[in-house]
């Protein structure tokens, strides 16, 4: 049994990114694995405001949110699943701010797998690979990270268009066979 932790950036809830986080969710616990979904929206995570409390001092950061404990479950997980609509072809800025605030304590999230779950009006895969690049510069500063898999929602905008999509089964089926 695997402890996954579903990261979902979408602003909307229920919102096509956050739909495969649904489906990755029920594919890993119907496989008997513990899985929470954290949705970032519901959480108050602030910009990190460089201080170097933490990588200098090694002190905790001094901003009172809900980040901490975020990274504390990043780094309790085996599995750790990173969801986000694709604007301008990059991750959201809700995904963006907790990985900055991961600065104190990312030596400490070593060795998990990755999944990433991305969802975009665009549906030329090619240029996704922007995305892609940049979760792979927050992966690069971990200790042995793997990147396990990637799932593509393309061609999906406004809420409910994911439905009947492709990327669905594949993000289930991904959440069961971890």
């Amino acid at each position: 049994m695997k402890k996954v932790l579903i990261l979902s950036s979408s602003p909307r809830r229920g919102g096509n990114s956050d739909t495969l986080c649904n489906e990755f969710l029920r594919g890993a616990l119907e496989a008997g694995h513990e899985a929470e979904k954290i949705f970032l929206r519901d959480k108050t995570i602030h910009y990190c405001t460089g201080c170097s409390t933490c990588s200098r001092d090694g002190k905790p950061c001094p901003q009172r949110d809900d980040a901490a404990a975020i990274i504390e479950k990043m780094i309790a997980a085996d599995v750790i699943v990173m969801a986000t609509p694709v604007y301008f072809y990059t991750m959201s800025a809700q995904m963006k701010t907790l990985i900055d605030r991961c600065c104190g304590r990312y030596t400490e999230i070593s060795n998990k797998e990755f999944y990433i779950l991305l969802t975009a009006a665009e549906d030329d895969r090619k240029r996704m690979l922007r995305t892609i690049d940049t979760f792979q510069g927050f992966f690069d500063c971990l200790d042995r990270p793997t990147l396990r898999g990637v799932v593509y929602g393309l061609g999906v905008w406004h809420v409910g268009e994911i439905q009947g999509h492709p990327a669905l089964q594949e993000a289930y089926r991904m959440g069961r066979n971890l």
